[in-house]
């Protein structure tokens, strides 16, 4: 039923790990979800005994899964930008814990990652079908706690507010 052996990606020495119930709750999934997508390889944390270990990248990946889905993205297309999602997540979760914004832009066949807002702008505008844009920044801060960076305009709408109370 239930395979021992340790498989998936390595957690590196000093990363948090999560416990299913950990990733269940932070991406608004069940258990049960959780287990299948193990089973079908969406997502193949480490196994320690019956226990389920996930490391950042497997959380954020399933994070953005989840959100994917809940956006009425079929687990085919997801499947088909799984793979390269994974490996910039891999090389690029460094950046966004450094407090890089990184974006995820997709149209179910084709996925790109970017940081730079005016690539993405040019992606959008020369897209041939419907895009889906999802923030991975805000979703790794939403699994780490890390508060998000305010919008210079909520910046300029926070000043102007601390200015009128000063009056």
């Amino acid at each position: 039923m239930f395979k021992t052996k340790s498989r998936g990606s390595a957690i590196l020495p000093g990363e948090r790990i999560y416990s299913s119930a950990d990733v269940a709750r932070l991406a608004g999934v069940s258990l049960r979800q959780l287990q299948w997508w193990d089973e079908q390889k969406v997502v193949s944390p480490r196994h320690e005994g019956h226990r389920r270990i996930y490391g950042t990248v497997e959380v954020a990946a399933v994070s953005v899964i989840a959100e994917l889905r809940h956006k009425g993205f079929s687990l085919q297309k997801i499947r088909r930008v799984l793979r390269p999602l994974q490996r910039e997540l891999s090389k690029r979760i460094a950046e966004v814990a450094a407090g890089t914004d990184l974006y995820l832009l997709t149209d179910g066949k084709a996925v790109h990652v970017e940081s730079d807002k005016d690539r993405l702008v040019d992606l959008l505008r020369n897209a041939r079908q419907a895009m889906y844009l999802l923030s991975i920044s805000d979703q790794y801060r939403k699994l780490t706690g890390t508060p998000r960076k305010p919008v210079r305009s909520e910046a300029a709408a926070g000043v102007a507010a601390r200015k009128a109370r000063a009056q």
